[in-house]
C-alpha cells in the first residue's frame, strides 16, 4: 500500500512567529510530499516492502534491493523523519509546548546534562555544526541521552537508535525566515518543542 502524506496536527500558521506559515506550507505540502512520491515509485514493484512501515524499512536497509536502496534510504528517511518532526512541534504558549521540559524527559535531562540550558547548548552547538543538509537528534545510548547528527535524510533508526527529539536543519526548514542564520533558527525552535510527544517517544525508546 502506498504511503500517504500525514496531515499537519495544527494549522500552517500555528508555529508563528518562530516558524512561518509559508515555510510550513512548502515544507509539508511540497518537500514531504516529494519524499513520499519518490519512495512510493521506488517500491512500486516490491509490494512486500511497500507493506512495511517506513521505520521498519530504515531499520534494515539490507533487505531493500541494491538498485533502489539509496532512493529508499533518502526518501523513506525523508518521510519517516518529517512524520516525526511535525508531531515534535506544536503551537507556542500551549501547555506542554516550548519552555522548560516536564515529566520523564526533564528528569533524564537533569541526570545526563545537569540542567536544561546545558542540554539545549549541546544540542544547538552540535546541530549548528552539521555540514550541509541534515538533522540534529536526541537518542538513548546505553540508557543516556546523546545528541547526534545525521546527513541528508538519514535516520537514526538505521543506526539502531530510536529518535526521541529531532530538528531539521535542511535550509528549506528555515531559509525563508532566517536566511543563512541556522543558529538563530535553532534557538527559536525550542519555543515550539512538544514535550508531551518527546516524553512519549522517550517511553518508547526505553521500551
Amino acid at each position: 500500500m502506498a504511503y500517504e502524506l500525514p496531515p499537519l496536527p495544527y494549522d500552517y500558521a500555528a508555529l508563528e512567529p518562530f516558524i512561518d506559515a509559508e515555510t510550513m506550507k512548502l515544507h509539508h505540502d511540497k518537500h514531504h510530499q516529494a519524499y513520499i512520491n519518490n519512495v512510493n515509485a521506488a517500491l512500486a514493484n516490491h509490494p512486500n516492502l511497500a507493506a512495511l512501515s517506513p521505520d521498519d524499512l530504515l531499520r534494515d536497509l539490507a533487505k531493500v534491493p541494491e538498485d533502489i536502496r539509496t532512493t529508499v534510504r533518502n526518501n523513506g528517511g525523508g518521510h519517516s523523519n518529517h512524520s516525526a518532526f511535525w508531531k515534535l512541534m506544536g503551537p507556542p504558549q500551549t501547555p506542554g509546548i516550548g519552555g522548560e521540559p516536564t515529566g520523564a524527559i526533564a528528569n533524564q535531562i537533569a541526570t545526563d546534562f545537569g540542567d536544561f540550558e546545558s542540554f539545549k547548548k549541546t544540542f544547538n552547538e552540535t546541530t549548528a555544526k552539521q555540514f550541509g543538509s541534515g538533522w540534529g537528534w536526541v537518542v538513548l545510548i546505553d540508557g543516556k541521552l546523546k545528541v547526534i547528527t545525521t546527513a541528508n535524510q538519514d535516520s537514526p533508526l538505521s543506526q539502531g537508535h530510536y529518535p526521541i527529539l529531532g530538528n531539521d536543519v535542511w535550509e528549506h526548514a528555515y531559509y525563508l525566515k532566517y536566511q543563512n542564520r541556522r543558529p538563530e533558527y535553532l534557538a527559536a525552535w525550542w519555543n515550539v518543542v512538544n514535550w508531551d510527544e518527546v516524553n512519549r517517544r522517550l517511553a518508547t525508546a526505553k521500551g
